[in-house]
């Protein structure tokens, strides 16, 4: 299974903000929209990403407040990132090594989104399932032994 398969499934609804933005502006349009991160886009490139995780360390690190604090301080300018041929195996074990939960889905140097640890688990748990299904219906439709030997 694929990135490609998991992006056919979600859809392409992508939220962005850019890095010179406040970071409560940013924070406010992920409680607003229900989503734990934004991708970070500078004049069409890709240059970070801003998770919750990045916003509380922020608020933590300023005193308990979000202040003037810019997206460009508060967001991970190095995210890893994967393509629509990458194997959701090689997914799993980039976003388990970095502790990721998010992870942007590249075509060259366009965005085409962004998969969460919950799609990639989504996307096992129903790959198992399928499966699953398809051997108790094989197991169910067992020819029977002749009974001629």
């Amino acid at each position: 299974m694929k990135v490609s398969d998991i992006m056919r499934v979600k859809g392409g609804t992508l939220y962005t903000v850019t890095p010179d933005e406040p970071l409560a502006q940013a924070a406010q349009v992920m409680a607003e929209k229900d989503i734990g991160s934004l991708v970070v886009m500078d004049h069409g490139d890709l240059v970070g990403m801003l998770t919750f995780r990045e916003v509380i360390q922020s608020i933590v690190k300023n005193g308990g407040a979000i202040g003037a604090t810019l997206v460009r301080s508060a967001m991970d300018d190095h995210p890893t990132t994967c393509t629509l041929e990458t194997e959701l195996d090689e997914v799993r074990r980039m976003m388990l090594e970095r502790h990721a939960r998010y992870m942007p889905v590249m075509n060259q140097k366009m965005l085409m989104g962004v998969i969460s640890f919950y799609d990639v688990a989504k996307a096992v748990v129903d790959s198992q399932n399928f499966e699953n299904k398809m051997l108790k219906a094989y197991i169910r439709d067992w020819p029977a032994e002749s009974g001629s030997e």
